[in-house]
């Protein structure tokens, strides 16, 4: 009997800890069911989730304890004494890193995939959470930055719209200004630009800095269209006779009369160097791989809600519009087949079928 009696006293606990398990290990298969189906860049509201229900585990715990009513409140004391130090002690980094991560969400200035610059990094978009934003930069590499330096620092985002990329070089004086804008511009057509510009931006003591620029429609080849901006506006002055200069190269390189410093006309590219190579994707891998599964996580929640719908419909419907109702569900259907089969291609689970 004293045994049974010390059993019954602590069957409270253990049945508490079972529920408090079971409920732990449900909202994570819950949220991993959910990251297979939409994609990993659903689970915002996860850590905020699992980190209440833990608290709230540990406090039934502590209730279900077989003690002395006074000794529980003493552990429910210090419990919230411990919790409330905690967030004091981290209400710097971790609070204020949550709650900038809600109001990034919340004004919705950038997605997964969109080119931004703040501070000193520059990348796109691969990856947005609770604490940080993660993007990755034309080296291919992965950058973590804290939500709170995003809402401490001015972000720039690249519109997809289209975006203005620009050209600086410098001129000798000899070379007349309207000759180099008809240039310029040339040279910003050739690099597939829109509505090209230049203007004049400094009258320098030995040359004149020129800038030219024109409108980028296709964001995505950002990286690869300002160097073929840059080698365009190489190529033009140089065929039409007009060096390069910078005061470095008058003041350290003594030149005769009538020298130029421009590479010889007759050099041939080799075959490997391939112009309208774009090396985006092999650079924004991850970048490109999330934009896709965003918007297709919205796509499929857009059709489910479509289905949900018409399926509240058949109730009231009559038979002809049943029939009608039931193949668009069918074609709901098909397109939310054809929308998940298409996300794990993208996430490497298959190969996309031919």
């Amino acid at each position: 009997m004293p045994e049974l009696g010390s059993f019954s006293a602590y069957l409270p606990i253990i049945v508490t800890l079972v529920v408090v398990a079971v409920t732990l290990l449900v909202a994570r298969w819950v949220y991993e069911k959910r990251d297979a189906r939409f994609g990993t860049h659903s689970n915002f509201s996860r850590p905020i989730l699992m980190l209440c229900l833990l608290a709230v585990g540990i406090v039934a715990l502590i209730i279900a304890l077989p003690l002395k009513d006074a000794t529980k409140d003493q552990l429910l004391g210090l419990f919230g004494l411990v919790l409330t130090g905690i967030i004091a002690l981290s209400s710097t980094t971790f609070v204020s890193n949550a709650m900038a991560g809600f109001m990034i969400r919340s004004i919705g200035s950038f997605r997964s995939g969109d080119f931004v610059r703040v501070g000193g990094h520059f990348g796109r978009v691969s990856a947005r959470g609770l604490f940080h934003t993660e993007i990755q930069t034309e080296d291919r590499d992965l950058t973590t930055l804290p939500n709170l330096f995003l809402v401490t620092n001015p972000v720039t985002v690249v519109r997809n719209s289209g975006t203005i990329i620009s050209a600086s070089v410098s001129l000798g004086y000899d070379v007349h200004q309207a000759k180099v804008e008809g240039l310029l511009i040339e040279a910003a057509k050739a690099a597939g630009l829109k509505e090209p510009f230049v203007r004049v931006m400094e009258l320098g003591d030995f040359s004149v800095s020129y800038r030219v620029a024109g409108l980028l429609e296709e964001v995505k080849q950002l990286v690869s269209k300002r160097s073929d901006l840059h080698i365009e506006t190489l190529n033009t002055l140089h065929q039409a006779g007009i060096e390069i200069l910078s005061p470095s190269a008058m003041m350290q390189r003594p030149l005769k009369d009538g020298q130029r410093i421009m590479p010889q006309q007759d050099v041939v590219a080799p075959p490997s160097m391939k112009r309208d190579d774009s090396p985006e994707e092999r650079i924004f891998d991850k970048a490109e791989e999330a934009e896709a599964l965003e918007k297709l996580a919205f796509e499929r929640t857009r059709l489910a809600k479509e289905k949900e719908t018409l399926q509240s419909q058949l109730s009231t419907a009559s038979e002809q519009e049943k029939s009608t109702i039931d193949r668009e569900i069918q074609k709901l259907d098909t397109e939310i087949d054809r929308l998940e089969a298409h996300r794990k291609a993208v996430e490497g689970d298959e190969q996309p079928s031919s």
